[in-house]
Formats: structure tokens, C-alpha cells, sequence
């Protein structure tokens, strides 16, 4: 480590708690030594630890962010994404004998370690038992460990796509998002090259079906691969060697175990039938006698005959996750969980389960519930107590689907404000992306109202490392969060939250990502009749299609748009016209790509704004110049410049040069172009923008090479070549092309 920033500040906070180490030990449920070893800088703790060491300390949400961001890694990662072992993990000793037999023959043997399916009904602890063994497995898998909840069977959306799990994957092991490519075959390919020469863990925790499994599996001879599912994944089986393992419920034996990890063996012995009573009416599943233990463990003067009587009135009775033995009623052991929650944490935990995604952070939650974040925290660390959530590795919580179900039944039933609840999460997630692209793309302006809903919570988001991070953080809700707000009253929501999203997957190259929300966006927008909505949705869609080479899959998109068009107010049919002029420029059709740049200037004249002013002008320059009136585009790119320079952003002043040079260049003025170039390529670096970078060097390359300056040329291509494979853009190849032609 370069610093001991993170442990100072646990010091610090730990102090003021009035905390030995010991006690924040026993607050956290982290260990005395990794607590000293955190203080003493000689370790970086995972997310969901130091989400239990803050929690324990209850330190501000100031004080969060600089502890969160002391703790990350200044080297190269070594993932660790695996979830907490549980201290009371109980029984399970023939199912772990198996699969330690199956390590230990794949290593005699030498090749890989054979794939480990584990089977079983939702809430056997699949999960349980795979991550306590792999952390029994982990001296033996020095690289890392890999985790992925894959949501093959939640009920609140679709599985999780391989494509977005091996992005998990990737980052996990170092890459930079920009460096991953969209598609998932492509990113299955790399994930197998990087973990080729590593020794990992990884764990695809519950898969849908083999198709979903089958691009994560590492494939390397130094990786074990284990995989949960509630199917037979029979494929893994016969074509990828998987040694399946089934789990059934627990023995009474072991459920009496695990009862009394939980309550304590005195208090079993004490009432030895009732406690047989007890794990009996849990139907001896593992999820529910967790549920029940914690309930018990926090009530240690509870009669256990009490608990028995409590758990048979329970009504109604959750059928569908009943065992065969019907007086088994997994729901009345989680009302009875439910019931003894705090009247405001019971409320927080029906609108937590309306969350649609397999993680929350601690933000979204608050946000649906509508509090602020210091309540927030408390009832997600009253949750956790009483095991109706967990906490990833990255230190989102988890509501099992299984009791997210039930907690949605419960919202149903007490008639809460599903509505006001997802409205605040779109408001959330369109909020602070617009806060974030001030960090992530400065010259993004999407020009959506910011109505922030009462009760969203706003996150503080200083620089673009923050604001990468929460945009990571909460990829999969917004994901979750779109294709399942389906009330004809959330669109425009809807709507926001894709346009306001466009600047981070067009920044990190998330190009079927973009293509996935755009398309709900448009869908909304059709649907509420709004020609701006529809304007740009369609701009958004038929250029992520473009970008990832696929034109000839817009279709019907360019009509739509055209048409609506002249139903633009004037301050949006500039910027309309502007992205219709490049779109059939893209497409091939010039003559109609001039006339809508001039109909873009014609309005902009009008509107008494330079930076709409200096746009317009430049993209009839462009357009003007293709046709061969290089005169004339010059002509129109002096004007533009000083208006440029009147607006003070960087981006429309780099873009008035950048284009000059075009035009220069193709009257013959080689090295004024080369200037101008050179002048719009520092511009647009200091901006950040990649894109345009790209397109300038594609520029500067031209006229290098027309110069006769072949290696200068050459650097340049490459160099565009590269940032257009960072944003995953298909002309990447087009520019590695041109470079490899050069080649002495």
C-alpha cells in the first residue's frame, strides 16, 4: 500500500466509538486480527466487510466516502468477490466430502478442476455451501475468487446475461471497461485468455440453465468452477464434465446444529422437543431455520414452546415454497421474523422487496422507502440482524428471492405506494446520473428537467472515479429497473433515466447496453406521443447501432424520426435537425444529410444562442465540404470561430477547428490543416472526449499520409484505432486497417 489512509480512519472512528478492538470485533463480526491488521495498513478489506465495520461504528455518510475510497486498491487487483462465510455453517459433511474428493483428484491428476454443480430447491443452501467451500479452498486458489448471483429464478426479472457476468468478471480481474468488448462471446474468449494462466475460484451461483453457465466457464486447468442452480444442469454434466451434487433439505440432526449455532446448544437442551418442534415446522431448509434462529437469538428469554405456538398460528401460508409435508409453512417462519421487525423497519422492508433487481445499495433502498440515509442504515442493519438480507461482496444487500417474494406480498397486502416507490428509484437513478456526467462526459447536456421526487436521496459524486462508481453500482438496477417499471404512469421516468444514462454506456462503450434501454425509451415515448422523447430515443438507438456496425438494422428507426420532426419546437429542431444531417450522413443519403443542416442553421440564426449558432454552422461545413464547396466551408467555419470562443466550452471550440482543418485540407492547405488538427485534438483531449479524439486523428492521419508523413500517419491511426476500441466502436477495425496498410 502507498498510505495507511484506511486504517488511520478506522482508528480514528473506532476511538471515537469508545471501541477496543475486540468490541468492534464483536459489533462488526469481523475478526480481532483483520481489524489490526486493516489499522495497521497491512490489508484492504473487501466492500461488504468495511460495510460492517461502518455499520458497526455508525460512522457519517462523509466519513463513508472517504473510507470507501481510502480502501481501494492501489496495484493490481486480486478479486475477492466471494460473500462472508457464515460463522454458523452447520452440517453438510457428505456433500463437502465429494467435492473435496473431486478437488483433490482433478489436482492429483493434473488437469482442470472438474466443474461442481450443486442442485437443489430455493433456500437448501446452494449458496451456503458453496461459498463456505471455497473458502476452504482459497489458500489453494492464490489469483482470486470470482462470484456472480446469476438471478436465474427471481420472479421480479430476467436472469442476469452472461455478457453483463463476465463484464463482473473482467473488471474483477483488472480490465478497464473500456477495454472489455460488447459482445459476449468476445468477452467469454478474453475472460478464458486471462484466467488461462491464473489459479481462481469462481462461483456462477444460481444459474437458469446450462446456456447461461456455459460462457463463464473459465475453462483453465488452475481454476475450479462451481455452480448453483435449482435445475439439473445436465449439459455441464455430459459436455463440460460437471460433477453434479444434490442437496436435499438438512437431517433433523443438522437443523438442530444449526438451530443451535444460532440460539445457543443450553437453550436446545433445555427444551430438547420443542427445538425438534421448531426446525421440524421449518421443514429443516436451511433459509428458514436461519430466519427462525435469528428471530430466537434475538429474544434469548423466548420459551421455545412460545416460538413453536407462534410459528403453527402463522397465517396464510406461503404454498408454493411449502415442502411436501403441507404443515411445513416457510412464510409463517418468515412472518414470524417479519412481525417482531420494528413498525418502521417492517415498512422499509416491504418497499426494500420492491427493489427489481437481485441488489440493492444502501442508497436505492432509501430512495424506495423514501427516507433519509442515516434511518436507512438502520433498518438495513436490523434486516441483516434478524437474516432477512445479506450483504455481497461488494457491500449491496440481498434479499433472498424467496423472502423478496414474500416481503412483496406483504406491500400488496398493506397497500403501499408501489408506485411512489418506483417513481423515487427512477428519480434516483436519473438524478445522480445527471450529477455524475458533469465528472463522466462534461460536454453532455441532455436537457431533461431535474424534478428530484421527495424522498430521492441525492449521493455526493466529486470527481469521475465517484461518478464511475456509483454508475457501476447501480448498472443492474437501472437495467432491472427499466424493464420492469411497466406502469403506463412510470414512462416518462423510464424515459429519463435511458436518455440521461446514454452518456456513461456511450463514455464506457456499453453499446448493447444503450441499445436494450433505448429501445424501452422509445417504446414509452411512442407511447406517450412525445415528439422530443421520440426524437431522441431514435437518435440514441440508430446511432448505437451504427456504432456497433449494425446500420442495416435501423430499419423503420429514421422515418420514425423524420417524422416527427416538424412537430419540434424550435429550440429542439436545431439539435434535431443537426443529428438527422449526421445519421444520413452515416446512412449514406448526402443530399437529404445537407438539407437538414441547413435547416438546422436557418433555425439557429434565429434562436440568439452561439453554442447552437456554432454547431449548425459546422455541420453544414462539413456537409458543404463532402460536396466539394470547400470554399464555402471554410467561409462557414471562420464564422463559427469566434462565436466558439464566446460560448467557453472547449468541446465547440475544438469542434470549429477540428472541422476547418477538414476543410483546408481538402483545398490543398496541408499544413494549416495539420494546425488546425493539432489544435482541436489537444481541445478535445482536455475535455476528455475520446470520441471526437478519434475522429481527429482519423482526420490528422489523412493529411499525414497525404503529406507523405507515413509514420506520423500511421501513430495517429492506431492511436484512433485504439480509442475506438476503448468505446467498442465497430470503426476500430476500419482504423487498424488503414494503420496495418502502412506497415514498411
Amino acid at each position: 500500500m502507498e498510505s495507511n489512509a484506511l486504517g488511520l480512519l478506522l482508528r480514528e472512528a473506532r476511538q471515537r466509538a469508545l471501541l477496543t478492538l475486540e468490541g468492534l470485533a464483536e459489533a462488526s463480526g469481523v475478526s480481532v486480527r483483520a481489524i489490526s491488521d486493516m489499522e495497521r495498513g497491512k490489508s484492504l478489506p473487501r466492500q461488504a466487510t468495511l460495510g460492517e465495520l461502518m455499520d458497526a461504528l455508525e460512522v457519517s455518510e462523509e466519513q463513508r466516502r472517504h473510507m470507501v475510497a481510502a480502501a481501494r486498491p492501489r496495484t493490481r487487483p486480486v478479486p475477492w468477490q466471494l460473500p462472508p462465510d457464515l460463522a454458523v455453517f452447520r452440517g453438510r459433511e457428505g456433500a463437502l466430502a465429494k467435492l473435496r474428493a473431486l478437488e483433490d483428484r482433478a489436482a492429483f491428476q493434473g488437469g482442470h478442476v472438474v466443474i461442481s454443480s450443486i442442485g437443489g430447491m430455493a433456500g437448501v443452501g446452494k449458496t451456503a455451501l458453496a461459498v463456505h467451500w471455497a473458502h476452504q479452498m482459497s489458500e489453494r486458489f492464490p489469483d482470486g475468487q470470482l462470484y456472480v448471483n446469476l438471478r436465474g429464478f427471481e420472479d421480479s426479472g430476467e436472469p442476469l446475461d452472461p455478457g453483463a457476468a463476465l463484464g463482473v468478471f473482467l473488471r474483477g480481474l483488472g480490465l478497464p471497461s473500456t477495454d472489455i468488448p460488447s459482445a459476449t462471446e468476445q468477452r467469454s474468449a478474453l475472460f478464458r485468455r486471462r484466467a488461462a494462466s491464473l489459479r481462481l475460484i469462481v462461483i456462477l451461483d444460481n444459474a437458469r440453465d446450462t446456456e447461461q453457465a456455459r460462457p463463464l466457464l473459465p475453462g483453465a486447468p488452475g481454476c475450479l468452477t462451481i455452480v448453483t442452480s435449482r435445475n439439473r444442469l445436465l449439459g455441464l454434466a455430459a459436455a463440460d464434465g460437471a460433477s453434479p451434487v444434490s442437496l436435499d433439505v438438512w437431517t433433523p440432526q443438522e437443523s438442530l446444529a444449526a438451530l443451535a449455532a444460532r440460539i445457543g446448544a443450553e437453550r436446545c437442551a433445555a427444551e430438547p422437543e420443542a427445538a425438534a418442534e421448531v426446525v421440524r415446522l421449518c421443514g429443516h431448509l436451511p433459509l428458514a431455520v436461519a430466519v427462525v434462529g435469528a428471530q430466537l437469538g434475538a429474544e434469548p428469554h423466548l420459551s421455545l414452546r412460545v416460538a413453536v405456538r407462534e410459528l403453527r398460528e402463522a397465517r396464510p401460508r406461503l404454498d408454493a415454497l411449502a415442502a411436501d409435508d403441507r404443515t411445513v409453512d416457510v412464510r409463517a417462519v418468515f412472518s414470524r421474523s417479519y412481525r417482531a421487525l420494528s413498525p418502521a423497519t417492517a415498512r422499509f422492508f416491504r418497499y426494500l422487496s420492491l427493489h427489481p433487481g437481485s441488489a440493492a445499495s444502501a442508497q436505492a433502498a432509501a430512495s424506495l422507502a423514501g427516507l433519509p440515509m442515516a434511518q436507512a442504515r438502520g433498518h438495513l442493519r436490523e434486516l441483516a440482524s434478524a437474516s432477512l438480507l445479506s450483504r455481497d461482496a461488494d457491500g449491496r444487500y440481498v434479499l433472498h428471492d424467496l423472502v423478496r417474494a414474500y416481503g412483496a406480498e406483504l406491500a400488496e397486502r398493506h397497500a403501499d405506494d408501489r408506485l411512489g416507490a418506483q417513481e423515487r428509484l427512477l428519480s434516483y437513478l436519473h438524478h445522480n446520473a445527471k450529477s455524475a456526467n458533469a465528472h463522466v462526459m462534461p460536454q453532455f447536456r441532455s436537457g431533461l428537467p431535474d424534478d428530484v421526487a421527495a424522498g430521492t436521496v441525492h449521493v455526493a459524486i466529486d470527481d469521475r472515479t465517484d461518478a464511475l462508481d456509483w454508475y457501476r453500482q447501480e448498472e443492474q438496477t437501472a437495467a432491472a429497473a427499466l424493464r420492469g417499471a411497466d406502469d403506463p404512469r412510470l414512462r416518462r421516468g423510464r424515459i429519463h433515466v435511458a436518455l440521461e444514462w446514454v452518456a456513461y454506456n456511450d463514455t464506457t462503450g456499453r453499446w448493447p447496453e444503450e441499445i436494450a434501454a433505448t429501445r424501452v425509451a422509445l417504446d414509452a415515448a411512442l407511447r406517450l406521443d412525445d415528439p422530443v422523447a421520440v426524437e431522441r430515443s431514435c437518435h440514441n438507438l440508430i446511432r448505437a447501432l451504427i456504432e456497433t456496425g449494425r446500420g442495416d438494422e435501423t430499419g423503420g428507426l429514421l422515418e420514425t424520426r423524420l417524422a416527427h420532426l416538424p412537430r419540434l419546437p424550435a429550440e429542439h429542431r436545431t439539435g434535431a435537425e443537426r443529428r438527422a444531417s449526421w445519421t444520413c450522413s452515416q446512412l449514406g443519403r448526402s443530399d437529404e444529410a445537407l438539407a437538414h443542416a441547413r435547416t438546422a442553421l436557418a433555425i439557429a440564426r434565429t434562436l440568439g444562442r452561439p453554442d447552437e449558432l456554432v454547431r449548425a454552422l459546422l455541420e453544414v461545413a462539413f456537409k458543404v465540404s463532402d460536396n466539394g464547396e470547400h470554399r464555402e466551408a471554410v467561409g462557414l467555419c471562420e464564422e463559427a470561430l469566434p462565436a466558439s470562443r464566446d460560448t467557453g466550452e472547449r468541446r465547440i471550440e475544438a469542434l470549429a477547428w477540428g472541422t476547418l482543418g477538414v476543410a483546408r485540407s481538402r483545398l490543398g492547405d496541408l499544413d494549416a490543416a495539420v494546425g488546425d488538427m493539432e489544435t482541436a485534438l489537444h481541445l478535445f483531449e482536455e475535455d476528455l472526449d475520446d470520441y471526437n479524439q478519434a475522429e481527429t486523428l482519423d482526420n490528422l492521419a489523412s493529411v499525414h499520409h497525404r503529406r507523405g508523413a507515413i509514420e506520423e500517419a500511421r501513430t495517429c491511426w492506431l492511436r484512433a484505432a485504439e480509442l475506438f476500441t476503448g468505446l467498442r466502436v465497430a470503426r476500430a477495425a476500419e482504423m487498424r486497417a488503414k494503420a496495418e496498410a502502412l506497415r514498411p
